[in-house]
């Protein structure tokens, strides 16, 4: 396969297929090497045309307590107190660098989520 940037969604299909034939190739074989630079040229291909955007802080805290099994009470008590979770929820409160900290340290969702505009 010549290897080039991947322009079109046409490159970017035949890259991974040729990645998939060869991914597992021997460490330090040719193939090896050809599916090192394959991969590259498939995650920037993906990093430009797939763009995945992090979510609002207020959809991360209910995804974060959706998987931990977390209801509103359990986050008052992290929190605080349970008219904060409300007016938080409802977007008529905004997370201050106290609850960005307590949701940090305790649910650990990532501070560049916390802090973004919402």
């Amino acid at each position: 396969m010549q290897l080039k940037i991947l322009k079109t969604k046409k490159d970017y299909l035949k890259s991974l297929e040729r990645f998939e034939e060869i991914f597992q190739a021997k460490p330090g074989s040719d193939e090896s090497d050809e599916a090192d630079v394959i991969a590259l040229l498939i995650k920037e291909y993906e990093d430009k045309h797939y763009v995945i955007n992090a979510p609002n802080p207020i959809d991360a805290i209910k995804y974060r307590m959706e998987q931990q099994g977390l209801t509103n009470k359990d986050l008052a008590q992290i929190l605080g107190f349970k008219s904060r979770v409300s007016d938080i929820f409802k977007k008529n409160r905004k997370l201050n660098l106290g609850m960005v900290r307590k949701l940090y340290d305790e649910l650990h969702i990532p501070l560049e989520t916390l802090v973004k505009e919402y």
